[in-house]
């Protein structure tokens, strides 16, 4: 069955601690229905980016914050597998609703080793 990347987006200058209770049991409650309906495989928020860019040389430059200049950012993601992207989507509306966020859905693509490598 095939899995999906459900990601939540927040402003950078987002601040966890303004979450209000309601927002807070809502996301939990669409984790249990999550769980309970067999879909989700993997959840949790995220914090703040580093990224890693290769350089010429062989060097990596590490730097503050996404890759990308952006006004918002992956604050959070489910993976979660299910029949077809409508599922997904359905699930992902409900996320939009309990987040109160912008949220974005991507099949993933796994492709096992092959013997050989």
């Amino acid at each position: 069955m095939p899995q999906y990347l459900v990601s939540g987006y927040l402003p950078d200058n987002f601040d966890p601690s303004t979450q209000d209770e309601a927002t807070i049991e809502a996301i939990h409650a669409l984790n249990r229905e999550m769980i309970a309906a067999g879909v989700r495989k993997f959840a949790c928020g995220l914090g703040k980016a580093k990224s890693l860019r290769a350089q010429p040389k062989g060097e990596v430059l590490i730097t503050d914050g996404p890759y990308l200049e952006t006004k918002e950012h992956v604050g959070g993601l489910w993976i979660l597998e299910c029949a077809d992207i409508d599922e997904a989507l359905a699930w992902a509306r409900k996320g939009a609703k309990a987040c109160r966020t912008a949220i974005e859905v991507r099949e993933i693509f796994f492709m096992p080793a092959t013997a050989e490598g």
